[in-house]
C-alpha cells in the first residue's frame, strides 16, 4: 500500500521557512498529483512561538522549541533545516539523519564545509539528502547538473551567484555610483545585510563554487582552494574604463577544467556586453555552463527571496515524495565522484585587464611594452590617459601573469593600480 502522506518538520520560519507551506497551499493538487501523496508540514522548531503563532495557525502545523520534539516523532518523515550557520545546523541535520529522517537543506555553508560528510551519513541510513535552494535560490541549477547534463562533458561553470554584489555592481555601472554609495543601496533595499563581508568579500559566492564545482566535474574540494577575490578594491574608475571598452563588471565564480585539474576563483571580471552574463543585472543570478555536448548554456532567474529559494525546497521534498512511494532511498543528490585534481598556474589561462600609473606616459608607455613582450604576454590593445594605461591582453597563464607581476613590483616609473580576468 502507497503512503498517502509525506509529513514535514522545518527547522526555522524565516525568510525561506515562511515560504514553504505557502508553496505547499498553492501547488497542493498538482504536487499530490505527481507524486501520488500529499506533503504536509506538522511541525516548526522556532525560538519565538508567540511571534510564528499566526503563521502555525493559518497553514494548521504545530510550533516547537526543542529539536528533540521533532527528531524522537516517529511520524516526521522529513526535516527541512533553514537555520543558517554551520555548527548548529550540522548537530541537528546529524540527529535527523541518525533517526533515520530524510533531510533539505538550504545551508550553502553548511554543505560546501560538511556535505560530504552528511550525504555519506545520509547514505548509511538509507535516507535522502537534498539541497537544490543551497545553490542560486530559485535556479535549479543543480539538479540540472546531476540529471540533465549527466550525459555532457563539462568544461567551464561561471556563476554570478551572488545578489548583493550583482546589485551593487549594476548600480556602479549604470548609474555611476560609488562602491560606498551602491553599499548603501543595497542595505536600504535589504539586498545587503549590516555586515556585508560574506558577500562583498566573495565568501558566499565561493562556498557556491564548491558545490557547483563538485556537480559538475565530481570533485570535492574546500573552500580553501578557491581563489578569492572580493569587490571592495574595485575602483570606480576602471569600472567607467571598462565600461568604455564595452564589458561590464560582474563577480564571476568561475570553475574551468584544465586537463584533468580544476581551477576556482571568485573575483570581480570584465565581462564583454556581448557576453550572455553582461545582461544579468541587480539581484538576478545565472549559472553559465560550457560543455562538450550541448555548447553553451546559461540558467537565469532570482537567487533568493522567499518564494523562489522556497520552490527549491519544496521540489526537493517532491523528489523525496517520489523517492519514497518508488522505495528509491539512500542515494546521493550527487552520485559524480571523481578524485580532486587542482590544476597548476601553468595550465590556467586567462586574458587580462591592467590598470597602470605612470609618470612620463610616452617613456612608460614603451617601457611597458616592453616588459610584457619579455613575459610573453600578447597585447591585444593598449589605451594611453594620459597618466593612466590600460592594456587588454590575449590568453596568458596564470604563473606567466605571476612572474610578470613579479618583475614590475621594483618599478618605480609606473605603478600597478588594478588586474582583472577578462571573459569574452
Amino acid at each position: 500500500m502507497l503512503k498517502r502522506m509525506l509529513k514535514v518538520a522545518v527547522l526555522g520560519l524565516g525568510t525561506v521557512g515562511s515560504g514553504v507551506p505557502a508553496i505547499l497551499q498553492e501547488q497542493k493538487d498538482k504536487i499530490e498529483q505527481i507524486t501520488g501523496m500529499k506533503i504536509a508540514i506538522v511541525k516548526a522548531l522556532v525560538r519565538d512561538i508567540e511571534v510564528k503563532k499566526a503563521l502555525a495557525q493559518k497553514y494548521h502545523f504545530q510550533l516547537v522549541p526543542d529539536i528533540k520534539d521533532i527528531v524522537q516523532d516517529p511520524e516526521i518523515d522529513v526535516v527541512v533545516e533553514l537555520i543558517g550557520g554551520i555548527e548548529q545546523a550540522r548537530i541537528f541535520i546529524k540527529e535527523a539523519l541518525n533517526a533515520y529522517k530524510h533531510v533539505v537543506s538550504a545551508n550553502k555553508d553548511l554543505i560546501a564545509t560538511y556535505g560530504e560528510e552528511l550525504t555519506t551519513l545520509a547514505k548509511e541510513q538509507n535516507v535522502s539528502f537534498y539541497y537544490e535552494a543551497a545553490v542560486a535560490g530559485g535556479i535549479p541549477i543543480l539538479r540540472t547538473l546531476s540529471s540533465s547534463l549527466s550525459a555532457d562533458g563539462i568544461d567551464e561553470v561561471l556563476g554570478i551567484v551572488n545578489g548583493t554584489t550583482n546589485y551593487m555592481l549594476t548600480q556602479m555601472a549604470q548609474k555611476g555610483a560609488t562602491y560606498a554609495e551602491a553599499l548603501v543601496a543595497a542595505q536600504e533595499l535589504g539586498f545587503a545585510e549590516a555586515d556585508p563581508t560574506n558577500d562583498v568579500d566573495g565568501i558566499d559566492a565561493a562556498y557556491k563554487m564548491v558545490i557547483l564545482s563538485a556537480f559538475a566535474y565530481g570533485m570535492r574540494i574546500s573552500l580553501d582552494d578557491v581563489k578569492i577575490q572580493g569587490i571592495r578594491m574595485l575602483q570606480s574608475q576602471d569600472v567607467k574604463m571598462a565600461n568604455s571598452l564595452d564589458y561590464v563588471f560582474k563577480l564571476i565564480g568561475c570553475s574551468r577544467k584544465f586537463d584533468e585539474g580544476i581551477d576556482v576563483t571568485v573575483a570581480p571580471a570584465l565581462v564583454h556586453k556581448n557576453h550572455q552574463l553582461a545582461n544579468v543585472n541587480n539581484e538576478m543570478n545565472a549559472v553559465f555552463v560550457k560543455s562538450a555536448g550541448i555548447g553553451e548554456s546559461m540558467y537565469y532567474g532570482p537567487g533568493a527571496g522567499s518564494l523562489p529559494t522556497a520552490a527549491s525546497v519544496v521540489a526537493d521534498l517532491v523528489a523525496i515524495a517520489q523517492n519514497v512511494q518508488y522505495k528509491v532511498l539512500g542515494i546521493p543528490f550527487n552520485i559524480y565522484k571523481k578524485p580532486t585534481k587542482l590544476a597548476a598556474d601553468s595550465q590556467v589561462i586567462n586574458q587580462y585587464y591592467f590598470h597602470f600609473e605612470v609618470l612620463d606616459g610616452k617613456k612608460q608607455f614603451e617601457q611597458l611594452r616592453s616588459l610584457f613582450a619579455k613575459a610573453q604576454i600578447k597585447i591585444k590593445e593598449m589605451i594611453d590617459y594620459d597618466t593612466q594605461v590600460i592594456v587588454l591582453t590575449y590568453e596568458a597563464s596564470a604563473k606567466i601573469k605571476s612572474k610578470f607581476l613579479k618583475s614590475i613590483e621594483s618599478t618605480s616609473d609606473f605603478k600597478l593600480i588594478s588586474v582583472y580576468n577578462i571573459f569574452d
